[in-house]
């Protein structure tokens, strides 16, 4: 009898999802309630984690729960730590959920709801949330190799070195775009940057509560963690009151930018169990609380979506960014779908905390399916705003106007009316001072979530709201960032370690000197140069990001494909060989575009061009040609990272379908590197349940 409770449940849920997608996809002309949205998510969602996610954790990877993880069999306090799997959920999604889920759905919401939100939905299912999980789970098997390393491990020496390279340079890149994020939602932000610091003794003191003073007592540490972590939020308004301590705290982009190089570092080298693990883990309660809150009041307030389904600059004429709904729109949103930066902290922190197996699939699929309801969360917060509203807060002002009204004039005329008034009125209920382009994304997002909160808990705390949602921003953020600084070191000492075994060691404290300093510079390198860019550095770096990210995740796809055939599984290979197919497609479209295109606002040579020719016929401002060569410098050095991110990528598969062909020709090829089984002696509660 339970069984055809369930069985009746489970088609409820399905019929009441397909029944939610058909009328967000076939609905046109009238606006649609969000609560469509959400509805759609969560049943696909819930069908996805409980069939899907199921049999590939039965059927392909089998996976063991008697088996010891290297978190048990290698545990050396700092790295390799056996945590709770409550812990390791709230750190691994705290590092996975940074800006691309928030950024990348407001920035595509220029196509309208509909392009990104499906994107969002089945990438997610069908790629984002399977890459996740059998990255997590090869990594586990294999002592929690980078994914670079298993790439050489597996692959071969060509393919896996290109992977190596290709995957370690991708992660300079990500890291610094992160930075630079979160050093414009920071920038003359007292209240954020007071709290954002907060974070990091409050961590401390979670981390040595579990580890020495009460050991796994995760119950009252997280409450602990969290009534501080609420606190700090609360005193960081205060201090952004308090006429002494504001000064303290309000910062130009550049000191901001040194800070966080300085804590990057800290992250990389301290014991993951001070300050990693318990921070992400305290983060992901403000991540969640205020999803949930989001989620709550769309569910009171059922508000109306005003963006359209599709809007006309899908033929690439966009004001926001260049480029057509394909392959731009996949490119645009990578967090959310499917990410590669996530196959690294999968193939990194992740799986040196791991408790046991059976945990894999909460933690990899579910991590990834909770991002993907954030993105959702992220497209209603800014398909809600009139769309006059939502384009004279992301458009530059190169494409609309200095002057507000010629930007209400621009924007007018693409047939989305918005009013000066309007935009005065706004600003001064979010307490700024203006709302015209304030490009990125970051800022409209708040907008939309203020705009929310205000409508269900009180529109008399628009600004309160406004500068939360900010705060919020930022610390999402920050978590990404300090895992990836880990990461990369994990990365570069798996990389020496085929030089210099002793380099390789993680734990061999000059190594993990050497390695956070030369990640650290390299991505503070690129921090500064985004913080110095006059046009913000996002405009020129995101999209190199959005590229980069989806390559990373196909190179993670390639050599899940190449272990599962090596392993006589290839009747399952297509588990992981249709979303590679796909993403190889989008990314090299996307960087054929980036490169080869005449279009100034899509090609990166054809915008260095076409400045450097202004410029040598004096027809730049004063102001801008002052930082020009900059510019053209910056252009030219994206276009040749993207040349070589899909040289790296095409190597890979190419070795990867090598590998496949010999085995399958009964020829020989490398042994899977997976580390014999050995019985799991852990049976304390706190790690298993």
């Amino acid at each position: 009898m339970n069984q055809h409770i369930k069985t009746v449940l489970w088609a409820a849920v399905a019929l009441l999802g397909a029944f939610a997608v058909a009328g967000i996809a076939l609905n046109r002309g009238e606006s649609i309630n969000a609560l469509w949205l959400i509805t759609a998510a969560v049943c696909i969602y819930a069908i996805a984690y409980r069939f899907y996610a199921a049999w590939i954790a039965a059927k392909v990877l089998v996976i063991d729960e008697t088996r010891a993880t290297p978190a048990e069999r290698l545990d050396n306090g700092r790295d390799f730590v056996p945590t709770n799997k409550w812990v390791v959920f709230g750190h691994h999604f705290a590092a996975i959920a940074g800006p691309g889920p928030l950024i990348g759905p407001t920035l595509a919401a220029q196509f309208g709801y509909l392009p990104g939100t499906l994107w969002i939905l089945i990438g997610a299912v069908l790629g984002g949330a399977v890459q996740d999980m059998v990255t997590l789970f090869f990594s586990t098997r294999r002592n929690g190799r980078s994914l670079g390393q298993m790439a050489r491990d597996e692959i071969g020496l060509i393919g896996g070195s290109a992977a190596l390279v290709g995957t370690f340079l991708i992660m300079i890149i990500l890291i610094a775009v992160l930075g630079l994020v979160v050093v414009n939602a920071m920038k003359h932000s007292p209240w954020a940057t007071s709290t954002v610091a907060a974070t990091i003794p409050i961590a401390m003191i979670v981390g040595v509560y579990m580890r020495n003073i009460r050991p796994g007592r995760v119950l009252e540490a997280s409450i602990i963690g969290v009534v501080l972590l609420l606190l700090s939020v609360g005193l960081g308004g205060w201090v952004d009151h308090h006429e002494t301590l504001r000064p303290l705290f309000d910062h130009d982009g550049l000191p901001l930018a040194y800070a966080i190089i300085v804590y990057g570092f800290a992250a990389a080298v301290l014991p993951v169990w001070l300050l990693l693990a318990p921070r992400d883990y305290l983060s992901t309660f403000m991540k969640l609380g205020t999803i949930l809150l989001l989620a709550i009041a769309i569910v009171i307030l059922r508000p109306e979506i005003h963006m359209p389904a599709v809007t006309q600059f899908v033929d690439g004429t966009g004001p926001i960014f260049g480029g057509k709904l394909f392959p731009f729109v996949f490119i645009t949103i990578a967090c959310g779908a499917i990410s590669g930066f996530h196959a690294l902290i999968a193939s990194g922190t992740t799986p040196k905390l791991l408790g046991n197996e059976r945990d894999i699939r909460m933690i990899g699929y579910g991590g990834m399916l909770l991002e993907s309801f954030v993105a959702i969360m992220a497209m209603i917060a800014a398909t809600v705003l009139d769309p006059g509203v939502f384009f004279a807060i992301n458009s530059p002002a190169g494409v609309v106007g200095k002057e507000a009204i010629d930007a209400v004039a621009k924007i007018n005329s693409w047939g989305f009316a918005v009013t000066v008034e309007q935009m005065q009125q706004l600003a001064s209920d979010m307490g700024e001072s203006t709302l015209f382009s304030r490009t990125g994304g970051a800022p409209s997002l708040a907008v939309g979530m203020a705009s929310i909160f205000g409508s269900a808990f009180g529109k008399e705390l628009l600004a309160l709201w406004y500068h939360f949602a900010i705060m919020f921003e930022a610390i999402f953020i920050l978590t990404t960032l300090d895992a990836g600084t880990r990461v990369g070191r994990f990365m570069l000492q798996d990389l020496l370690g085929n030089f210099n075994k002793k380099l390789g060691e993680t734990s061999y404290t000059p190594s993990v000197i050497l390695t956070s300093s030369i990640v650290v510079a390299g991505w503070g390198y690129f921090l500064y140069i985004g913080v110095i860019d006059p046009n913000g550095g996002v405009n020129i770096l995101w999209p190199l990001f959005g590229i980069a990210n989806q390559m990373l995740a196909a190179i993670a796809l390639c050599v899940a494909t190449g272990i599962l055939v090596k392993s006589g599984k290839l009747k399952y290979a297509w588990v992981t060989g249709l979303p590679l197919v796909w993403l190889v497609t989008i990314t090299t479209s996307a960087a054929y575009e980036k490169i080869f295109s005449t279009d100034v606002r899509v090609g990166f040579f054809a915008s260095a061009n076409d400045m450097s020719s202004k410029l040598a016929a004096g027809l730049l401002p004063a102001d801008k040609a002052s930082v020009a060569p900059q510019l053209i410098f910056n252009q030219h050095l994206d276009a040749y990272l993207t040349l070589f991110f899909i040289v790296v990528l095409w190597v890979v598969i190419l070795d990867m379908l090598r590998l496949c062909l010999r085995y399958l020709n009964g020829k020989p090829v490398l042994q899977l590197s997976e580390v014999p089984h050995e019985p799991s002696r852990l049976v304390e509660n706190w790690v298993r349940d």
